[in-house]
């Protein structure tokens, strides 16, 4: 399939992070660019698989600013000045991070806490209430417009979480395992979302964990295994990128899951039980 990579999005260099003496994770550096295709608005869909304890959860914290890096730097394409290919370093609200948990505001609606997202963005109460409204729309809420989040279902409430942080933070979001204990039907209500951010924007970048690797090869154009390495015969005890599959290059992005997939998943456990 035709696609070309143009300005960059993600920059990772040499990022570690450490709490005390503890190394979490170390020597991290990857790219990310803008993705064209041809007649299709393609944002960019990434996944980070690993095995527990490996330090998926401390990047994340690392990428969305919540945690500043011991080494290195996150810089991300800034889309406010008009300059092609002008970089940023990340600070937290740059980038949009939904827990688990979809954590919301108790005491706001579902339109209020929207109202309260955009309420940095310079631009009128009505082009806020019309985007809004653009939002609840296209993701199925009107009807959730005055409710609040003890009124709302799982999927409503991640819906929710996510068009929050789409608001305030532009076209990056980071997803802590948004898979985790849904069923099958809210699982399809996750992946229709991931369709709706990407397909509304180039930049849009959704950055999201899972156990579940056939969701991460199924969803993904690109995939990383943060593992422990090894180094000269010896298993280090901190987590780094131990293998990254670019699913554009081997000409499985954006396609149907079948056998070719299931040899990438076959392949990412091999590496994640080595690591």
């Amino acid at each position: 399939m035709n696609y070309s990579k143009e300005s960059t999005l993600l920059y990772v260099e040499n990022l570690s992070v450490a709490y005390g003496d503890k190394i979490v994770i170390k020597d991290i550096n990857f790219v990310e660019k803008d993705v064209i295709r041809e007649n299709n608005v393609t944002g960019q869909i990434i996944a980070v698989v690993g095995r527990s304890g490996r330090g998926k959860s401390t990047l994340f914290r690392a990428l969305t600013g919540l945690v500043k890096p011991t080494t290195g730097k996150i810089l991300i394409a800034d889309t406010t000045t008009g300059i092609e290919n002008d970089a940023k370093e990340v600070h937290e609200g740059d980038i949009g991070f939904v827990d688990q948990k979809y954590t919301l505001f108790r005491n706001k609606t579902v339109y209020q806490a929207f109202m309260f997202a955009l309420r940095k963005k310079d631009i009128s109460k009505e082009e806020k209430h019309s985007k809004i409204m653009d939002y609840l729309t296209e993701w199925g809420l009107e009807k959730a417009k005055d409710q609040y989040p003890n009124e709302l279902s799982g999927g409503q409430r991640q819906r929710t979480a996510i068009i929050e942080q789409i608001l305030c933070s532009g076209h990056y979001m980071v997803l802590d395992e948004p898979f985790s204990g849904l069923d099958v039907g809210n699982i399809q209500d996750v992946k229709n979302a991931f369709n709706l951010i990407t397909s509304t924007h180039e930049y849009n970048t959704v950055i999201y964990s899972t156990h579940d690797i056939e969701l991460a090869v199924e969803l993904a154009d690109s995939i990383y295994v943060i593992g422990y390495p090894t180094i000269d015969g010896k298993i280090e005890e901190y987590g780094t990128i131990v293998k990254h599959i670019d699913m554009k290059e081997i000409n499985l992005a954006w396609k149907d899951f079948g056998m070719d997939h299931i040899e990438v998943v076959k392949q990412i456990k091999e590496v994640m039980l080595n690591s």
